[in-house]
């Protein structure tokens, strides 16, 4: 059965930090790219972060970029959210999401991606 299992969210003030982490299990892993996402309320829900099985190749939308940072380890089928310099506008609920892609495409729409997480959720105080 296919598991991602996202924890570390909470509550933080403005210019804080937060580490996000996503355990996969189920047999995907290895040839997928893994990918976060995030929805505020009352918006769509919007790509953050990306990152490649192969080379580690990594994309950030820019509203995040300089500020957060996504990697993965392999040998502990895990994939990190690294937040830093929060603001308010990035609360909202984080989905760690999973791509089959066993070149170093790295997909960016959530149609493109197939196994979610629950979500978890990120509030940033002012």
């Amino acid at each position: 059965q296919v598991q991602l299992v996202e924890s570390g969210g909470g509550l933080v003030q403005a210019g804080g930090s937060l580490r996000l982490s996503c355990a996969a299990s189920g047999g995907i892993f290895s040839r997928y790219a893994m990918g976060w996402f995030r929805q505020a309320p009352g918006k769509e829900r919007e790509f953050v972060a990306a990152i490649s099985w192969r080379y580690g190749t990594t994309y950030n939308t820019d509203s995040v970029k300089d500020r957060f940072t996504i990697s993965r380890d392999n040998a502990k089928n895990t994939v990190y959210l690294q937040m830093n310099s929060l603001k308010p506008e990035d609360t909202a609920v984080y989905y760690c999401t999973a791509s089959y892609s066993p070149t170093d495409r790295l997909p960016i729409t959530p149609g493109e991606y197939v196994h979610w997480g629950q979500g978890t959720q990120v509030t940033v105080s002012s």
